[in-house]
C-alpha cells in the first residue's frame, strides 16, 4: 500500500497539466532536414507494408500461419508508423510544442503499444522458424492458422495491457514543477519522472516492461537460434544447411534492425550527448517500419513470386480487356 500513496496523502497538491510541453529535437542545428528525412522514411514505409498487406490478402497461396504474422507485422509497422511520423513533424516542423494531458496519453498509448507489438511479432516468425526447421515433417500439423492467430492475438492483448497500465499509474501522478518532456514524443519514461509524488509504482512497472518487451523476446529468440543451430548441425550436406538457414536470414535481418539500435543506446547512455540519444532513439523507432517490407519482398522467395504472378495477372488482364475492346 505504501507503494500506491496517493498525491494527496502525501501532502502534495495533486496538479494534473492542461498541457505538456515536447522539447526533444529543440536547439537541434539543421533539425529541419531531418524531419524533412522522416517524411521521406514515412512514406516509403507506407508504401512498403500496404504493398506487403495487399500481396498476402491477393494471393491464396500467402495464406499459410507464417505470412499471418507476417501479414500483422506489416500492420503493426504501419500502425507505428502512422502513430508516430506525422505527429512528431507536426510538433517539431510546424512549432506546435503544446499537446494536450488527454492527447498526449493517447499518443503514448498509440505509439507504444505498436513499439510493443513489433517485438512480439518477431516472437512469433522466431517461433515458426524454429518449428519449421526443427520439425520439418510435423511442421504443417504443429503450427497451424488458430495457433498463430492465438498467439497474434495473446500479444496484442498483452502490449494493450501493459500500456494501459503504464498510463494508469501516469493518472495518479501530480505535475507540479515541470511539464517540459524531454523526449521527442509523449515518452513514459521522461513523463514519469515528471511526477512531484512517489513515482516508484512508475519506475517498477517500466523495468518490469522492458524485460518483457525487450528482454524475453531477445531471449526466446536468442535460444530459438541455439535451437536451430543445433538442428542444422545435424545434416549431412552443407548445401542443405545452407539452404535451411537461408529461409532464417529475412527474420535475422529484422531481429538486428529493431534489437541492436535500443541495445546500443541503451548500453552507452551515460555518454551519449542527450540530443544524440533522442536522434538515434527516434531513428530506431522510425527505420524498423520502413525496411521490414523490403527486406521480406528482397529476402523471401514466395512474396516475389506473389508478386511476378499478381503483376502479370494484371498484365494480361489488361492486354484481354484491349484485345476485347470495340473500334
Amino acid at each position: 500500500m505504501a507503494l500506491i500513496n496517493s498525491a494527496a496523502e502525501n501532502n502534495i497538491t495533486f496538479v494534473q497539466p492542461a498541457y505538456f510541453i515536447i522539447s526533444g529535437f529543440i536547439g537541434i542545428p539543421n533539425i529541419r532536414y531531418y524531419f524533412v528525412f522522416l517524411c521521406f522514411i514515412y512514406i516509403l514505409a507506407v508504401v512498403g507494408n500496404t504493398l506487403v498487406i495487399l500481396v498476402i490478402t491477393l494471393d491464396h497461396m500467402l495464406r499459410s500461419p507464417k505470412y499471418i504474422a507476417v501479414f500483422n507485422l506489416a500492420f503493426t509497422d504501419l500502425l507505428s508508423s502512422s502513430a508516430l511520423v506525422p505527429k512528431v513533424v507536426d510538433i517539431f516542423l510546424f512549432n506546435h510544442y503544446h499537446i494536450s494531458y488527454n492527447d498526449c496519453l493517447t499518443f503514448m498509448f498509440f505509439c507504444f503499444t505498436s513499439i510493443f507489438m513489433q517485438a512480439f511479432n518477431l516472437v512469433v516468425l522466431s517461433f515458426d522458424r524454429v518449428m519449421a526447421i526443427m520439425y520439418p515433417l510435423h511442421y504443417q500439423m504443429r503450427v497451424t492458422h488458430k495457433l498463430i492467430l492465438s498467439l497474434i492475438a495473446f500479444f496484442w492483448l498483452l502490449a494493450i495491457t501493459l500500456i494501459l497500465i503504464a498510463v494508469g499509474l501516469l493518472t495518479r501522478l501530480s505535475f507540479c514543477q515541470s511539464v517540459i518532456i524531454q523526449s521527442y514524443f509523449c515518452d513514459h519514461g521522461p513523463m514519469y519522472r515528471l511526477g512531484c509524488n512517489d513515482v516508484t509504482p512508475n519506475y517498477i512497472f517500466a523495468v518490469l516492461t522492458i524485460v518483457l518487451v525487450l528482454g524475453f523476446p531477445l531471449a526466446f529468440i536468442v535460444g530459438s537460434y541455439c535451437c536451430i543451430g543445433y538442428s542444422l548441425s545435424k545434416i549431412s550436406t552443407f548445401r542443405e544447411r545452407v539452404k535451411a538457414f537461408k529461409t532464417c536470414t529475412g527474420h535475422l535481418s529484422l531481429v538486428a534492425i529493431y534489437f541492436l539500435p535500443f541495445i546500443f543506446v541503451y548500453a552507452f547512455w551515460p555518454v551519449i550527448h542527450p540530443n544524440a540519444r533522442i536522434i538515434n532513439l527516434s531513428i530506431a523507432t522510425v527505420l524498423p517500419p520502413m525496411l521490414n517490407p523490403i527486406i521480406y519482398v528482397l529476402q523471401t522467395q514466395e512474396i516475389k513470386e506473389s508478386l511476378r504472378r499478381l503483376l502479370k495477372a494484371r498484365v494480361q488482364a489488361k492486354l484481354e480487356v484491349f484485345r476485347f475492346k470495340p473500334l
